[in-house]
């Protein structure tokens, strides 16, 4: 499912016009996104939890030449699913 096809049943299921849900849909995207930003926990109850992860700075090596090289410190963003959403795709 893409972003069009979300918009589309999210204004199916709360009978919404479709420009209704697709400002819906991006104001939740850009919420969770600024809380992710600040460091926050995004907790969506029988859905999942969206959270930042720190991965640390690690050597790797480059495929083509077999060179290692560094690998910079990075923010990742991370997502575990509920116990709802397991429940449903089981």
């Amino acid at each position: 499912m893409n972003k069009a096809e979300l918009v589309d049943s999210v204004a199916g299921a709360a009978n919404l016009s479709k420009a209704d849900a697709g400002r819906a849909v991006d104001a939740v995207v850009e919420s969770v996104t600024k809380a992710l930003k600040r460091g926050e926990q995004v907790s969506v109850v029988g859905f999942g939890t969206f959270s930042v992860k720190h991965r640390a700075a690690r050597s790797g090596r480059n495929p083509r030449t077999g060179e290692t090289i560094a690998i910079a410190a990075s923010n990742v963003p991370g997502f575990k699913a509920g116990k709802g959403l397991k429940d449903a795709v089981n």
